[in-house]
């Protein structure tokens, strides 16, 4: 999942607890998320497990959420403007990576993921050993 680098950051020493998405995956059995830091970093970071996700109007979601969205009004509501629906991901176990990795390492033809993309085992354990 493509992450702001302050928000992955944030993610990983567990003040922002909720992830937001106008898409979500279809996959009933994603439990896991690789942290893909975007722009300048461009590496990915780390993984966290997934304890819930919360479907429902952008206003609904911030009453949910603010407490531990490690996100202001004013951004959370201009990312969902004109978006009748939401998601929220709720962050469970955060396991930074000691050093992050290129993922071109791993796959030289990896494009990053507007949003999110699937992870097939065999790259999620080239990443893990790379870490």
């Amino acid at each position: 999942m493509s992450v702001k680098p302050k928000y992955a950051d944030k993610i990983l020493v567990g003040s922002k607890k909720f992830e937001f998405r106008k898409v979500i995956f279809r996959h009933p059995d994603v439990h896991e998320i690789v942290i893909y830091s975007s722009s300048p970093v461009k590496k990915i970071v780390g993984t966290c497990t997934i304890r819930s996700v919360v479907e429902d109007d952008p206003l609904a979601l911030w009453e949910h959420c603010k407490e531990a969205a490690g996100i202001g009004e004013e951004d959370f509501f201009s990312y969902f403007e004109g978006r009748k629906r939401g998601y929220a991901i709720e962050i469970g176990k955060t396991d930074p990576l000691e050093r992050p990795v290129d993922p071109k390492v791993c796959d030289p033809e990896f494009m990053p993921p507007q949003s999110f993309q699937y992870v097939d085992d065999a790259f999620y354990s080239k990443i893990k050993n790379a870490a």
